[in-house]
Order: C-alpha cells, then structure tokens, then sequence
C-alpha cells in the first residue's frame, strides 16, 4: 500500500464498527436490529454489480442466503458459513489459474470477484435472522469463520515429505474504494494467481500457499494476522507479506515502524496510535527483514525496477519532531512510519517480522514485505466518474505485477535451503474454525 504518513483521530464511524461487528459485540438485547458496514454498503453501486455480474460471481451470495436460510442450529449454521467460505476462496483461485468456467467476460486474474462476493455473504450473515436464538458473539464467530475461510487462511496446506521448499505470501483487499471504486489490488491477485502453485529453485522445487487480509484497523487489533501465521512460520522457508505501494516500482522494505498513522481504513475508520499487540512491555518500536534483498534487487525481475528501501520516519531519541531518516533509523528512536509507510501495509510487515522473531526464527527464516507498484488503468480510463472497469492496459499491468512477484519469490527461494517439515499437524482445527471441521476445498 501507498506510503501515507497522515495522522487523524478516531471518527464517528469508529462507534458504527462497534454495531457492525468490527469489535466483538456482546450478548444481544432484545431490541438489537442487525446492520450492515460501510464496505457492505458500497455492494449496491454499480461498480461492484457490475464486476459481480461480470464475473459470474453475482450467484455467490444468494446461493449462500440460500444455504444459510436451511440451517436449524448454531452449529449448522457455522458449518455452512466455514463450507461456503473455502469454496468462494477455491472458486476465486481455479478462475485466477484458469481451471473451471470463466464465469463471464472480465479477466481471469481479477481480484475483485473475490473481493466483492465475500462482503456479500458477509452482509447476509449480518442481516440474517435465523428460527433459532442467535446470540451477537455468535454472528461474530460466524462472520469470523467466514473471513478466514474465504481468505485462504485455514488453507494452507504444503506437501509432505522433504526436498520442497515452502513458501507463504500474503495479499490485501483492495482499499481506498471511496477515491475510485473500480480499484482492484495487484497483491490480492497475485495471492488468487500463485496460491498452490510450485517454481522451480535452483536446487529443486518450491511450493507457495497464499492467504488474503482485510484492509481494517480493528481486524489486525484483534490479532487476524498472527492467528493466521503463528501455526505456519516455523515450517516455512520463507514468507513474504505482500500489498500495493508505489507508482512504477517494487520496494523490498528494510525496517517496518511499530506506529499507526490514522489512516482510514475500508470502513473508514482511521487509528493513530503504537501498533496493539501482545506482551507491549518488550515491543519494539521497529522490526527489520531478513529477506536476501540484495540477490532480489541486484536480479532482472521483469517490467519494474526493484529497489532496498530503506527510509524511515522517526522520533530520535530525546526529541519531539518528526525526521525523515534515508538510511534506517537510529538507536533509541521512536517509530512514526517504517520504509512501507504507516498504513496496514507496513503493520501486516511489523506483526510478520514480530511473530518471527518472537518465535526465535530471525535468524534461520527469512522473511519481510515486498511493496508492488500502484496499479493503474490505461490512458483515458483514469476519471473514476468516467471510466470502465477494466481495460487492456489494466490487465497488462496487474499480470506484469504477478509475473514480477514470482520472480522475485524465485530469486529469494534460490538462496534458502529446502524445506524439512515432513508433516502437517494432525487432528487440530484450522485457525477460527472453533470445534468446526473445515472442510477441504483444495485436494
């Protein structure tokens, strides 16, 4: 995501996420109405209908209300929503790769499908009104449930055996709807067109999962990122955390900040604050990568040029205004914005790196954030008030990006060795699935 240093307050809205299920509600009253979000309320415009339709994914959410409307408990109810969810998430990757119907003429590789459909069922989640008591925490584990299952996030499965490495990248929603929304982000598409997809590496075979992350404060607050990652970063090779950045370039991000910069998110909610995680008390205020950024930059990637970002905006120590730091920051120094910025991009960095190094893995995981270029439509189609939602340069673009990221996971997974994790774990339930079997849409 862009760089963005813009600090506000909480605004109004911040108390329609609490009615909305952004925070975790308590028990229902009598008289609580269900409501609806910001994002699920752009659904109706013209922009989204059209992508749905166009996509074939118009049919998603009424086959899901459907599905919903014939559960008669609770835990019918939650198998039906982590079900549903998977197969949105499988459906979105087959298009993306080019297995199963194409579901109408927009491109393959388009993110926004996904995007679109999921606020769908999440909004019929929302307004459902079942025969049986439903109490508000559980529409909340519910519409949990269905984040992570749509997202890929309990789908993560790697080969058994040793000789492939392992790979985990992550993506973003597209964001900043209110400025254009035809906006589709080149991170998501990438995790749509690489999830269960192997490259070859020097020395044998790299298998990469993907998962997808809402652009929203609240979300990474309570904690989606590290329940998704902690069961994965101690049996990959190497990970990546991936979103848009800037016009024209990649960036491999040095340092990431442990600072919020108030950006509004997609429910334009805006967060000035420390990044919130557990244990505070031995935070630090920065995290660096410890992927092979030189090999990375110094190789022919493709389309754009790569850069080693490594500015960072800071408090030195002792101080009280802001400094613009070219070469990292310096000892002591308070974090106000890591190379990525001080959006969700440069948190979901910040949260990756902690977990890893809390997990005493700096040194023998390499991992960090990978900044794509903005992804833009062609000339003349730029006028959001205007312009349609696809075009070939649009497309051109976005499979340039993909391209670009293989290469660049290529290049990093050259110089790690292969994977020695023989087996996945057994028995467990896959992450926000509660006592919930999941069922496995990916063979």
């Amino acid at each position: 995501m862009t760089s963005i240093r813009v600090r506000i307050g909480i605004p109004p809205l911040a108390l329609l996420a609490l009615l909305t299920g952004l925070v975790t509600p308590g028990t229902a009253t009598a008289d609580a109405a269900p409501t609806t979000t910001v994002e699920e309320r752009r659904l109706d415009k013209a922009v989204p209908q059209e992508i749905l339709r166009r996509s074939g994914f118009d049919s998603v959410a009424p086959g899901f209300a459907r599905a919903l409307g014939s559960a008669h408990s609770y835990a019918q109810a939650r198998r039906i929503v982590v079900q549903q969810g998977s197969r949105l998430w499988q459906r979105a990757v087959d298009r993306a790769q080019g297995r199963g119907p194409a579901g109408g003429d927009l491109s393959r590789d388009d993110d926004r499908p996904l995007y679109w459909a999921r606020l769908g069922m999440t909004r019929e989640v929302r307004l459902w009104e079942p025969e049986f008591a439903l109490s508000d925490t559980q529409r909340a584990r519910l519409l949990s449930g269905l984040e992570v299952s749509s997202r890929g996030q309990n789908a993560v499965r790697y080969p058994h055996g040793r000789g492939v490495k392992r790979i985990l990248v992550t993506g973003f929603d597209p964001f900043t709807l209110d400025r254009d929304i035809r906006i589709s982000n080149p991170s998501g598409a990438t995790a749509l067109a690489l999830d269960g997809t192997t490259i070859e590496t020097a020395d044998g075979p790299a298998r990469i999962e993907t998962a997808v992350f809402p652009v929203r404060w609240q979300d990474f607050a309570d904690g989606t990122v590290e329940r998704a990652l902690r069961p994965q970063l101690p049996r990959v090779d190497l990970f990546t955390t991936v979103s848009q950045g800037r016009v024209g370039r990649f960036d491999v991000e040095r340092t990431n900040g442990a600072w919020r910069g108030g950006f509004p998110d997609n429910d334009t909610i805006g967060r000035t604050e420390t990044v919130p995680v557990t244990d505070p008390a031995s935070q630090p205020q920065w995290t660096t990568t410890t992927l092979p950024y030189r090999a990375i930059v110094a190789a022919d990637t493709g389309r754009f040029p790569v850069y080693d970002n490594t500015s960072v905006t800071e408090i030195p120590a002792g101080g009280t205004a802001e400094v613009v730091r070219p070469d990292g920051p310096t000892p002591g120094s308070t974090a106000r914005a890591g190379g990525g910025g001080n959006y969700l991009s440069n948190e979901i960095a910040y949260r990756a790196t902690l977990l890893r190094d809390r997990l005493g893995l700096h040194d023998s995981l390499p991992g960090g954030h990978v900044h794509t270029p903005v992804l833009e439509f062609g000339t003349g189609n730029t006028d959001p008030a205007t312009g349609t939602v696809t075009d070939p340069e649009f497309i051109r673009n976005r499979l340039d990006i993909i391209g670009q990221v293989r290469s660049i996971l290529t290049v990093a997974a050259d110089s790690v060795g292969a994977g020695s994790v023989a087996t996945d774990p057994v028995g467990t339930d896959p992450v926000g699935t509660d006592s919930v079997a999941t069922e496995r849409a990916r063979g």
